[in-house]
């Protein structure tokens, strides 16, 4: 009982921080890598944009929806 406890307080803690350790450490540096990714992919796709999200506390590139329909997020940038 013991170690399963152990285990799953050290399997918790190891995704914790692997979670917390790959976000950008700042908006700014959330937001320039989603306008370079924005610039980058506008060879694919048409009606790119970037946006903040301060809930969640990401930048959303995303692809605007076609006749009224919803737009797709295509990358989320946490900080």
């Amino acid at each position: 009982m013991k170690i399963t406890i152990v285990l799953i307080s050290l399997l918790a803690i190891s995704l914790s921080f692997l979670y917390f350790s790959t976000g950008y450490k700042s908006a700014f540096e959330a937001d320039q890598q989603c306008h370079y990714d924005m610039r980058l992919k506008s060879v694919e796709f048409d009606g790119l944009g970037c946006d903040h999200d301060l809930e969640t506390n990401q930048w959303l590139l995303y692809k605007n929806g076609i006749n009224g329909q919803p737009s797709e997020v295509l990358e989320r940038y946490r900080y």
